[in-house]
């Protein structure tokens, strides 16, 4: 009788345990980042849209570095979706002639303008924020985080003062409506960022 038979049965047998042990490794080495997320954005200053984005970052996220990392990338990238709206709504919206605006329409080409400005400035923080994150040195840490931290808060203030100047127009219908909610979401990602800053330069100190 031939012994092949045989002899692939028990490879077989014994290639499940290794299977099933280098899954479970695969799950060991995902779970640290899906807790280090949860338990980071308990605190956040908005926990249900910290852990959302967060979540669905392709990024690793295992060490607090790298969440900070996660967390000013996902405010970059909005950044940078809000500002290009702007600048296409203020394209479209100042080329629009006089459209029976009057004053109240001058207002809201203004405060559109100015958010264009600030959100743009928001990016370049951001960026600056990002690549600080991505070169910390050992030596320099506390002068980087101190950048790091000044740059967020920047970024966090232009996206406020953006939302101010939009409270004080009066009517502005679907476009006030669409900036504000946009603004807001950005601004709470940031804020968000900027926690995650704040936990990474806590836990190195402790350290």
């Amino acid at each position: 009788m031939s012994l092949l038979p045989l002899i692939l049965l028990s490879l077989a047998l014994l290639s499940q345990p290794h299977s099933v042990a280098a899954r479970r490794r695969g799950h060991d080495l995902q779970a640290p980042s899906s807790d280090l997320v949860r338990t980071s954005c308990v605190h956040a200053n908005y926990p249900n849209l910290c852990l959302r984005t967060l979540s669905a970052y392709s990024g690793p996220a295992r060490t607090p570095r790298d969440l900070a990392q996660a967390a000013v990338n996902v405010s970059l990238d909005r950044a940078k979706r809000v500002s290009k709206y702007l600048a296409r709504t203020a394209f479209s919206y100042g080329g629009g002639g006089s459209g029976g605006g009057g004053g109240g329409s001058k207002r809201q080409r203004a405060a559109l303008g100015d958010c264009v400005e600030q959100i743009s400035d928001s990016v370049e923080e951001l960026t600056k924020t990002l690549a600080e994150l991505q070169h910390l040195r050992w030596e320099t840490f506390r002068w980087q985080m101190s950048n790091a931290q000044t740059w967020v808060s920047a970024a966090l203030t232009n996206e406020d003062t953006c939302l101010d100047g939009f409270q004080g127009v009066d009517g502005g219908g679907k476009l006030k409506a669409d900036v504000k909610r946009k603004i807001t979401n950005l601004a709470r990602i940031t804020s968000n960022a900027l926690y995650m800053i704040n936990r990474l330069d806590e836990t190195r100190g402790r350290s």
